[in-house]
């Protein structure tokens, strides 16, 4: 069971490149690029609300424990 070798990685590459060509793959990379870009985003978003929620949640925690020490 032998690895991959540099010359292994370079013909697979020259065939990639000779097959799709370096527009495609240009706009291949481009679009993966988007793609993950937007992941983030929307996985940014979906813990912002969770975040605001956790904050409001401790401020009211820490204002009742003020009320008791006060009573």
């Amino acid at each position: 069971m032998a690895g991959l070798s540099i010359w292994h990685v370079l013909i697979f590459a020259i065939v990639v490149l000779l097959l799709f060509g370096t527009s495609k793959l240009k706009n291949l990379g481009k679009d993966v690029g988007g793609a993950i870009k937007d992941f983030k985003k929307t996985v940014r978003e979906d813990e912002a609300p969770q975040l605001i929620e956790h904050q409001a949640v401790s401020q009211e925690l820490a204002n009742e424990s003020k009320n008791q020490v006060k009573s």
